[in-house]
């Protein structure tokens, strides 16, 4: 079967039923139903997920010292070390629009925009990933977070919303609307026609603006058209019916954990990513560990302050302590997660890991001055985009003279100011959004795109 979505008798099922008038029901036609989850042109799926952890690491015990092949995992990094030949550790990268600021680093990690006063936000790297990827699923993206923060902002800088319970999640990816779907059909419609309702009235203030307006303009007309077609596409899955989860997964995903259980909490997350990926149902997610100014404590390990707290540790050897071990049980977590992906399926059955871009990291390197260079970030997965691993990407490499570990305040000022200034994070973004098959040669302040391959 050809992909329906180049057919030019496709019918767009809300506007159908508008023209022929509310009081009938149509069945779901051949041309109205939406792409099937699983690729019909021979196509890979792609999909990216990206972690975010608040207020930097301790650098000292976090840093790798060799570029290329050979190195030696830190301390803080060894739960990897299993995985080396799936993983890629990366050094040196910075958003220069985030230099210089204290906290909310985390809103710019996927969109490389600036932390300003007065600057908007720019389009986050997974929205652009999930407009071309939701027209096989049936979520455009799932967000998830500690809080109700997530990474991830629409094309006219609006943040979107995040799930933090675990049972909200699993209800959302794979029950059926509590309301019902007929209920929910309706609310749908209802907001299709304020949408409408909304563009008529744009459209007769569009004759009368001037040239500065109409930029503005045009940037929410982009955003109203956005959701119309993300509308359009929940309205048609409302009659495909979500996937049967195994008792075991169910067991594993179907439940709420407190955020005091701090590794339970995190894996079950990532159990909840998956099954979103093994199932279909969405392709990109994000997953916020927590904001700037907070991070879970982890009684589990004796850790009682949160992650904040402990980077502003003024050099006391029982802090660095501390947060060396949280930045360990962070990436002991993400670890679960990255052998979880490969131990599992996709559709076609090969393992998820070679099709997914999982990236790792925070929007910070040295918390206790909030320095902002030198990026702490882990790139995982997509062997089968063409990224190949077992090596450490060290973007300082020829624009400094070595790592001095054993000189804190030589070693804190890499972090605070970039050795490599062309090294943004947005030639990393790029890299990736053009693997998940976003036609663009910019992103945010990008420079080039990074050599994954």
């Amino acid at each position: 079967m050809s992909n329906i979505q180049t057919q030019s008798w496709l019918i767009n099922r809300r506007h159908a039923l508008r023209g022929l008038g509310s009081f009938i029901a149509l069945p779901m036609l051949d041309c109205m139903r939406p792409l099937r989850a699983a690729e019909t042109n021979g196509s890979k799926a792609r999909r990216s997920v990206f972690v975010y952890i608040p207020n930097g690491v301790n650098t000292l015990d976090y840093q790798i010292t060799k570029a290329g092949e050979g190195f030696e995992f830190s301390r803080s990094l060894k739960p990897l070390e299993s995985l080396r030949n799936v993983v890629t550790p990366i050094s040196g990268l910075h958003h220069p629009g985030g230099l210089g600021h204290h906290h909310n680093c985390e809103k710019i990690w996927l969109t490389g925009g600036k932390l300003g006063p007065t600057d908007r936000n720019t389009v986050s790297v997974d929205q652009m990933m999930a407009e071309v990827t939701s027209k096989q699923t049936r979520f455009h993206s799932l967000e998830a977070s500690v809080d109700t923060d997530s990474l991830s902002w629409t094309a006219d800088g609006i943040r979107l919303p995040a799930m933090n319970r675990c049972r909200e999640i699993f209800s959302h990816l794979f029950e059926v609307p509590k309301d019902g779907v007929e209920a929910r059909r309706r609310a749908l419609r209802r907001k299709g026609s304020v949408l409408d309702a909304n563009l008529d009235e744009v459209h007769r203030l569009e004759k009368k603006i001037g040239a500065d307006d109409k930029g503005r303009l045009d940037q929410y007309l982009t955003s109203v058209r956005e959701t119309e077609i993300r509308t359009d596409r929940a309205d048609e899955w409302l009659d495909i019916p979500r996937p049967r989860i195994s008792d075991e997964d169910r067991k594993r995903a179907d439940r709420d954990v407190a955020k005091t259980e701090a590794g339970e909490y995190f894996r079950t997350v990532y159990d909840l990513i998956l099954l979103a990926f093994q199932t279909d149902a969405t392709r990109v997610a994000t997953f916020c560990s927590g904001s700037e100014g907070q991070g879970l404590p982890i009684p589990e390990l004796g850790i009682s302050q949160s992650r904040h707290q402990l980077s502003h540790h003024n050099g006391d050897p029982g802090h660095m302590e501390a947060l060396t071990m949280s930045d360990a049980f962070a990436v002991e977590q993400f670890a679960y997660f990255i052998k979880r992906l490969g131990d599992t399926k996709d559709p076609d059955g090969q393992p998820l890991l070679d099709t997914t871009m999982a990236l790792f990291g925070s929007g910070m390197s040295y918390g206790h001055s909030h320095g902002n260079a030198n990026l702490p970030l882990v790139l995982a997965g997509g062997s089968k985009l063409g990224i190949k691993h077992g090596r450490h990407l060290d973007l300082n490499q020829g624009h400094f003279k070595g790592y001095q570990l054993e000189d804190p305040g030589n070693h804190y000022r890499l972090c605070s100011r970039p050795a490599n200034s062309e090294a943004h994070m947005s030639n990393l973004l790029l890299s990736m959004a053009q693997k998940m098959g976003v036609e663009t040669d910019r992103f945010g302040d990008s420079r080039k795109v990074l050599g994954l391959g």
